[in-house]
């Protein structure tokens, strides 16, 4: 899904150059090395690399957690909301209260006064609709370690989601979980993807994982973090990650992978 304004096709991310560097002089760690990616409004973009290449560090910079020592990343003025490996959600509050929470810092964020802001009930109420979004309609009530390693990655998108964010960035979302868990997951963010209209960036070690979800899939050498090839992922949805056309691309860029991090030494 490409959004065009008259002629001209407007991207949701533009990463132009980025560099990124930590320490000075000798000493210094380049991460980064010029950078330079465009992503489509509706785009799910896959990055892929082996550990250490700046996968993370990048998905912080676009969220504007960090800063790029050279170059510069354009949202356009979107909401991005950036979900991590862990769910990270507060253990004292409920679900209810974690994704309220979220809904109550968007307000601030937005600047407007207090009197302005979405009154409890109303939060409630998008609070209910969100957890049915996620599939976890009746567990608003429940605390963090009530619930399966899975439904609290569905009420961490739920937060994610309660951003209103027009950009998704997922630093390895489904890393911890069990094979089926993560699988069905899969089918879970996909459509909620394709329904929302959301922009994914989407960072994972796991080849399949990355052709499964992906529109195209971006590959980044080891440190320092360059584009080194990315490949379109011309398949129907939806997939499955053991379907015979995932598992034959999967090879073809697990090789290329392989043939990376040999170059490196990694």
């Amino acid at each position: 899904m490409i959004i065009e304004a008259g002629s001209t096709t407007v991207p949701a991310v533009t990463i132009e150059r980025v560099s990124k560097a930590y320490g000075t002089g000798r000493g210094a760690l380049l991460a980064l090395d010029k950078v330079s990616l465009t992503v489509a409004r509706g785009e799910f973009v896959s990055i892929l690399g082996a550990s250490g290449c700046g996968k993370s560090t990048l998905l912080s910079i676009i969220a504007n957690l960090d800063r790029p020592t050279l170059g510069s990343v354009d949202v356009g003025g979107a909401r991005v909301g950036l979900m991590f490996q862990e769910p990270a959600l507060f253990p004292w509050l409920t679900v209810n209260g974690n994704i309220e929470l979220a809904l109550r810092t968007r307000g601030r964020a937005g600047g407007a006064p207090r009197n302005q802001r979405s009154p409890k009930a109303e939060r409630r109420a998008r609070t209910a609709e969100l957890l049915e979004v996620v599939h976890l309609g009746g567990f608003g009530g429940k605390r963090p370690h009530e619930l399966s390693g899975g439904m609290r990655q569905r009420v961490a998108i739920a937060r994610a989601l309660a951003q209103e964010s027009d950009v998704l960035l997922m630093d390895e979302p489904f890393a911890a979980l069990d094979a089926m868990t993560r699988d069905l997951l899969h089918d879970e963010l996909e459509r909620i993807w394709s329904e929302r209209s959301l922009t994914v960036l989407f960072v994972t070690h796991n080849v399949r994982e990355a052709v499964r979800l992906g529109d195209r899939v971006v590959l980044l050498s080891s440190r320092p973090g360059r584009v080194v090839e990315e490949f379109p992922v011309p398949l129907d949805r939806p997939r499955r990650t053991d379907s015979g056309e995932v598992a034959s691309l999967a090879a073809k860029i697990t090789d290329r992978l392989r043939e990376e991090v040999g170059r490196h030494g990694a």
